[in-house]
C-alpha cells in the first residue's frame, strides 16, 4: 500500500504567534491520525519557482489515512487557529507503492 504525505509550504508567515497556536494543536492531531513528522523548518534549496520559506512534510501509512487525519475533528480545530489571510500551499499526495 502506498504511503500518504502532507506537504505544506508557507510562502509568508504574518503572525508567528498564531502559527505557534496552530502547531500546538496540529501536532497531537497529526500524531493521533498516524502521522509522522519528517521535516519542519529544515534547510531548503529552492530551484525554478520554488521558495525557501517554511516547509513541512508529514508521512502516513496510507493515502487514505492522510486524508482521514486532515478531515478529523482534532485537525479541523487546529485549522481554526490559523490566522485570517494566512498563506499556505497544502497538499495531500500519494506515494509510490
Amino acid at each position: 500500500m502506498a504511503k500518504g504525505y502532507w506537504v505544506s509550504v508557507y510562502p509568508a508567515v504574518s503572525d508567528p504567534e498564531k502559527l505557534a497556536a496552530y502547531t500546538k494543536l496540529a501536532g497531537p492531531a497529526v500524531r493521533a491520525g498516524g502521522g509522522r513528522l519528517l521535516s519542519l523548518d529544515g534547510r531548503v534549496v529552492a530551484h525554478e519557482a520554488g521558495i525557501t520559506q517554511r516547509v513541512v512534510l508529514i508521512e502516513f501509512d496510507s493515502f487514505e489515512q492522510a486524508v482521514a487525519a486532515h478531515e478529523s475533528e482534532a485537525y479541523q480545530k487546529a485549522l481554526a487557529a490559523l490566522p485570517d489571510g494566512f498563506e499556505r500551499d497544502f497538499r495531500i499526495i500519494e506515494g509510490i507503492d
